[in-house]
């Protein structure tokens, strides 16, 4: 009996251990510099034995509650164990952060040059593990491993909203998970002083604390600061006990927390408190610091001791970004001291506060980082400089010799939509989709060996203004975190956003584990349609957020069934098709899709612009835009959208005298960025380009305080008339006016 009692129980864990095998999953992400699958799989279910430096102790305990769930260790009957070696012999072939993890049915192996690179393996690991149906059962496998940037970042805006420490080490746990070393922590802004300093009480007594905590735009002298205790104030801060908490709890994960106590601008919260520090002298809402005074200074490096007192990080980040600079225009001894200072431009005011305070730094052995804007005036020797507004900042520094990281707001700003914007809560603007993300070359082109050098790596930035809950912060963040996380540590030649795309499946799991609020896939399909200017048709294709999908379509415009066309490859259409297109998942329809392709009469014809062309903030494809046959995405920073500030003039010219049936325009509205649709748009044909007749004027029917995202086409039934000159002229509304093309058939 007990013979085959013994058999069936060793049948039984063979039976096991194969189907644990077989569904093994080692899709890590990043994507790991090497990964050599073996055979077998490492059983945690059992006692287990911890080897680990005494340096490492700290983090060994770590990995034993993140790894081990109920398993024991240290027994003298382990049947396995794991072994953490820091060897400092493999800086050549590790670097800093590298590390080298094995894991065989017997024991695991991490082994890394520094403690950096060990708590790295540690997480690959523990990912390894959670990303597995069974977290019992760990594949075997090789893996070496190491970064491609030194900087890896991830920030986190809590002026707007105060979020606890509990989610803040939540928040941390994930940038440790997948090989972050940064936590940028933005802690002041206008809307509240989020850090106890203790020489300015005012800062957390009344600054952290704000009257309305759900108005989208909350400013200064529409809504007020209130008191601490107030029944009706909003906001937060964190204590100094709380800040070393927070600084302690990443420290132990290899993540290094960066501050950023903004200057001079963002600075309406300070002001508020302490007005003798603006110009002014007087609550006024001004949003910089009066840079000629010497009390400004004095604050700020009081305030900055005791932020370097909590943060033992070798950056500090005093923001520098979007100071308007008036009050310093309109101030006596602003101007007094440009005077003095021989300054022509204000810009160089600026300048002279930044070089203030990163000399008060530098004497502290820190360093300044700021956004591009520092670099405005003159960048003080040894700042850094944080890209935002596209990567012409970071290309500025690297040329002149500065450090730099990328964090462009068309590929790093996570609270820009991630999908269609009327299917999402409301965002700021902007659409970056996870591919986008993923797409991104934190090394600009343009740069050379010595220059590229300079490029420390990459960030995403989170600010909270649309953001008020922490479920709000996780959907914002997740997946697209886990895209740049792959773009700051893998090579850029071993990735490839397919197969990132196929390892994402196996980390939803992993985010449910950790109870992630992380925004599920859509079923929407992106239909893209290439211009073939050769044989004037166009090449189409489907994207989808889901993976590998099963996709039906029709070139009729009927509604697409199992029956139709089932996509497998890009296919070409000539003249005007109507194409619709669904994802099918257990025989059943998802949402359809519409795309009209329409290979019109004006495609690659020229455009002259008669008032003064596009904006050069976004000159999309200059003055082939507008009838390249491209149409524009979801965002206007997708480069086919053409930017305007004053009314629109321009002329196509056919090529010769052409029957013409119908024009359309299309135009983008999205208020909070300042877009809107034109108010009225206007078309003139001539024969010889010299004397035009207006052929019809249409009014914009669209409210300019819908807030929704919205296109709207203007279309001209042009009856048959013969011309070989179209004139359209366009009377823009307010802010800025996009188009994408012009078409005409």
């Amino acid at each position: 009996m007990k013979k085959i009692s013994l058999f069936l129980f060793a049948a039984l864990f063979t039976t096991i251990s194969v189907t644990a095998q077989s569904e093994s999953s080692y899709s890590l992400i990043p994507k790991p510099t090497s990964l050599e699958k073996l055979d077998g799989h490492f059983n945690i279910g059992t006692h287990i034995k911890i080897n680990a430096p005494e340096d490492f102790r700290k983090e060994a305990d770590l990995f034993k509650k993140k790894f081990l769930f109920g398993a024991e260790d240290e027994s003298e009957n382990s049947s396995g164990s794991v072994h953490f070696i820091i060897d400092h012999q493999k800086e050549q072939t590790l670097g800093a952060e590298g590390y080298h993890l094995k894991v065989t049915p017997q024991n695991i192996k991490i082994v890394a040059a520094h403690k950096e690179g060990a708590i790295h393996g540690m997480f690959s690991l523990i990912q390894l593990q959670q990303i597995q149906k069974n977290q019992s059962f760990i594949p075997a496998v090789n893996i070496i491993d190491t970064p491609r940037f030194s900087y890896r970042g991830m920030h986190l805006d809590v002026s707007r909203h105060f979020f606890p420490v509990s989610f803040l080490k939540k928040y941390i746990d994930m940038l440790a998970l997948y090989k972050f070393n940064t936590f940028h922590w933005h802690l002041t802004d206008a809307q509240g002083w989020r850090l106890e300093i203790k020489k300015y009480p005012k800062l957390t007594q009344i600054a952290a604390w704000r009257s309305n905590g759900h108005k989208l735009n909350w400013h200064l002298g529409e809504e007020q600061f209130l008191h601490e205790g107030d029944p009706n104030a909003y906001g937060g801060y964190y204590t100094q006990k709380e800040a070393r908490e927070v600084v302690a709890y990443a420290a132990k994960r290899g993540i290094t927390v960066i501050p950023e106590i903004e200057f001079p601008a963002h600075s309406e919260e300070v002001l508020d408190v302490y007005p003798e520090l603006g110009c002014s002298g007087e609550r006024d809402g001004t949003s910089e610091f009066c840079v000629c005074k010497d009390a400004t200074y004095t604050f700020m490096k009081n305030v900055l001791k005791e932020v370097m007192d909590i943060f033992p990080s070798r950056y500090i980040h005093i923001g520098g970004d979007e100071a308007p600079m008036d009050s310093w225009k309109d101030c006596k001894d602003c101007q007094a001291l440009m005077k003095r200072k021989g300054f022509t431009k204000v810009e160089q005011l600026q300048s002279y506060a930044i070089k203030r305070l990163n000399k008060f730094l530098v004497s502290h052995e820190r360093k300044l980082i700021g956004w591009d804007e520092i670099l405005k005036g003159g960048l003080p020797k040894g700042a850094t400089v944080m890209s935002w507004r596209g990567v012409s900042g970071g290309i500025a520094a690297a040329e002149q010799g500065h450090d730099a990281i990328m964090t462009p707001g068309g590929y790093c700003y996570f609270d820009h939509y991630q999908s269609d914007p009327n299917t999402q809560p409301k965002a700021i603007g902007g659409y970056i989709p996870l591919w986008k993300v993923y797409s991104y070359n934190p090394v600009p082109e343009s740069l050379n060996k010595s220059q590229a050098k300079h490029i420390l790596g990459v960030q995403a930035n989170l600010w909270t203004e649309y953001i008020p809950t922490t479920d709000h912060v996780e959907y914002m963040v997740f997946p697209r975190m886990l895209a740049l996380a792959e773009v700051g540590w893998t090579a850029q030649n071993e990735r490839k956003f397919k197969d990132f795309h196929r390892r994402l499946q196996s980390q939803y799991l992993l985010l449910q584990r950790h109870h992630i609020n992380y925004y599920r896939p859509s079923y929407r399909l992106h239909v893209k349609a290439v211009p073939d200017y050769k044989n004037k048709r166009f090449k189409i294709s489907f994207r989808s957020e889901q993976y590998n999908p099963t996709i039906y379509y029709t070139l009729d415009g009927t509604t697409p069934d199992t029956s139709d066309y089932k996509y497998s490859n890009p296919f070409y259409t000539e003249g005007q098709t109507t194409i619709k297109a669904a994802i099918f998942k257990d025989g059943e329809r998802k949402k359809v899709a519409t795309y009209n392709a329409d290979y019109h009469k004006a495609i690659g014809k020229k455009v002259r612009y008669l008032n003064g062309g596009w904006s050069s903030s976004y000159p999309a494809q200059k003055a082939k835009t507008l009838t390249n046959g491209i149409t524009g995405s979801l965002t206007y920073q997708d480069k086919q959208w053409q930017g305007f500030l004053h009314d629109m003039d321009v002329v196509i010219d056919m090529g010769a005298e052409t029957t013409l049936h119908q024009l359309s325009m299309r135009f983008m509205q999205l208020i909070g960025p300042g877009v809107y649709i034109p108010d009225a748009v206007s078309v003139y044909l001539s024969k010889d380009g010299e004397n035009y007749h207006q052929f019809k004027k249409i009014q914009n029917d669209v409210s300019p305080q819908d807030d929704r995202l919205l296109f709207k086409n203007f279309k001209f039934n042009l009856n048959g008339e013969r011309a070989r000159y179209i004139r359209v002229k366009v009377k823009k509304q307010n802010g800025f006016m996009f188009s994408d093309e012009i078409k005409v058939n």
